[in-house]
């Protein structure tokens, strides 16, 4: 806090395509996607114009009791879309919501159908599943999460990375199977650990296991949903369906905040009683569903199937992992990770040295805003860059660390 009091922050007025507009008028690439978040770049006609529309009818209706039409729609549509036999939706506004709420949800289906030893929750070392306190409980990194832990209920982290942590799992659910209720996982990347890759195969196997084991599977897909990994949805690339999936982020291509909890027929049988026993899901937010998020979901999923965006993306991630091989030049360079269009840049040198966040403010004279991970600098663009504009953003970045590395030994 004390840096920021001490720096003039940019402020951004306005944005077009990939690019941001600060009140001075300087332009920018935006290289992180404001966030992970934005699609198909920023005003997109298609996007706005259902927006237009949604707003002349309905902004907002409680979900609690009634429902809406773009709500359904969406609904419908996500469902069409998801790994197959995931048929229910449960709406929310962020990503740290649609995981909590899949947390609750299963702890609460143990208890309601009388498997009630069924309570430990199992994360991944190097875990983020967001920052409210459920989602904390299920975090493994300590920078975010260390300060909250007497908060906190207790989990169990698996061991190491990969193979190690599947291994960790299987010896786990031999001995103590019948009290896990769920393991939570971000798919194929770690996104907030710094950009971590797993190894072809790991989910399929953590899959297996949980089932042979009578173990839910919360698939987190905040930060790898809606094509950046290069599918819709990473669980897809091994034909994985979890038994919930968390949506948030790319959900409405970066417009409005909207989430979107989905689940099997299943699940939602584990909460089917008569009023009097009082086993409904007794949670709820006030602009769960709301109809101008929905709207703009629905509009950004028409986009991908009009503009072709998945298809145009594969040549896209080609050049992207052919071009990143040219950071291994850099001496500072400690290790490139990439899956789809999700890429980590790991400098070497010491946290409170700050490089990552050097080398990401010092690219603003070229143009560009990407926002650091500790020491990995993350490329996360629009899946809407040209392969020209992406040229760019990694030769910007190329530079930039050569500047700070340059500056740093001086």
């Amino acid at each position: 806090m004390k840096d920021w009091i001490k720096s003039d922050p940019l402020i951004i007025d306005s944005a077009e395509g990939i690019y941001l507009k600060d009140i001075d008028g300087n332009i920018y690439m935006d290289g992180v996607s404001s966030l992970w978040v934005n699609v198909h770049g920023h005003r997109h006609p298609h996007i706005d114009a259902a927006l237009k529309e949604q707003i002349n009818k309905l902004s907002h209706s409680t979900l609690l009791g009634l429902s809406n039409t773009p709500a359904i729609k969406l609904a419908d549509r996500l469902v069409k879309i998801a790994p197959k036999g995931l048929r229910k939706v449960f709406y929310s506004d962020n990503g740290s919501t649609a995981v909590e709420i899949a947390i609750k949800m299963v702890y609460q289906y143990w208890q309601n159908t009388r498997e009630k030893k069924k309570t430990k929750l199992v994360h991944l070392a190097n875990s983020y599943h967001g920052d409210t306190l459920g989602s904390v409980s299920v975090g493994g990194i300590d920078l975010f999460h260390k300060v909250y832990r007497k908060l906190i209920f207790k989990t169990i982290a698996l061991k190491g990375h990969g193979w190690e942590a599947v291994e960790d799992l299987e010896k786990l659910l031999k001995a103590r199977g019948d009290s896990i209720a769920a393991l939570v996982l971000e798919p194929l990347v770690q996104g907030a650990a710094g950009m971590l890759v797993w190894p072809e195969g790991v989910l399929r196997k953590l899959r297996d296991l949980t089932q042979k084991h009578n173990v839910f599977l919360i698939a987190d897909e905040v930060a790898t949903g809606f094509g950046r990994t290069g599918k819709m949805f990473a669980c897809q690339h091994e034909g994985v369906t979890p038994d919930f999936l968390c949506l948030a982020k790319g959900i409405t291509g970066g417009y409005l905040p909207l989430a979107a909890t989905l689940t099997t027929q299943r699940v939602f049988d584990g909460f089917l009683f008569d009023y009097k026993e009082q086993k409904t899901f007794f949670h709820g937010h006030t602009y769960t569903g709301n109809p101008l998020a929905c709207a703009a979901a629905l509009a950004n999923l028409e986009v991908f199937q009009k503009e072709r965006t998945l298809s145009k993306l594969a040549p896209k991630i080609k050049f992207l992992a052919k071009s990143l091989k040219m950071f291994y030049n850099l001496p500072s360079v400690a290790e490139v990770r990439q899956r789809g269009f999700m890429a980590g840049i790991e400098l070497k040198g010491h946290l409170e040295n700050r490089i990552g966040a050097k080398v990401c403010q010092n690219l603003r004279k070229y143009g560009v805003i990407l926002r650091p991970l500790g020491n990995v600098i993350v490329l996360m663009p629009p899946l809407s860059i040209s392969i020209d504009e992406l040229d760019y953003l990694l030769m910007a970045t190329y530079r930039s660390i050569e500047d700070c590395v340059i500056k740093t030994q001086g």
